[in-house]
């Protein structure tokens, strides 16, 4: 008996994970996480380096400002600020402008942390980037750029 030739629909494209953006950014954050965590003084997180290094470059802002500087919800800037003032490293004061805003600032020991922790993050940028070639690094910063 004849029978007709069942059209096959083209295979689907392979998903294969070690090549979608997500898991590489991923990988790589893993990456960056782990030797942050090793040289970084002081015990600072990623997210409280973040905060210093952004007040020491904006200089004091409402704490709110803050979190939208370095993308922090709400809830999680306060915590952020929270532990930094617990440990002497930011000041917080009711905002001049605005008394339902909390301003915050570096105070002279978050000041003098701050100045030494940028030096080892330059070094942990210089180690999370070593495997590429220098041409290679501005092209990873400057695509990354796009995606933000």
């Amino acid at each position: 008996m004849f029978r007709p030739k069942r059209k096959v629909p083209p295979a689907r494209k392979r998903y294969v994970l070690n090549e979608q953006i997500g898991f590489l950014l991923r990988v790589a954050m893993q990456r960056h996480t782990t030797i942050f965590t090793a040289r970084m003084i002081e015990e600072l997180t990623q997210t409280q380096f973040a905060a210093l290094a952004k007040l020491l470059e904006a200089g004091p802002c409402s704490q709110n400002h803050l979190g939208r500087l370095i993308y922090l919800d709400a809830a999680t800037i306060k915590g952020v600020v929270d532990r930094l003032r617990a440990r002497g490293l930011v000041a917080t004061a009711n905002d001049a402008r605005d008394r339902r805003r909390r301003a915050v600032a570096l105070t002279p020991a978050g000041r003098r942390i701050t100045e030494a922790a940028i030096v080892v993050a330059a070094q942990i940028t210089a180690q999370t980037l070593a495997p590429l070639s220098l041409q290679e690094q501005r092209a990873v910063v400057r695509l990354l750029k796009k995606l933000g």
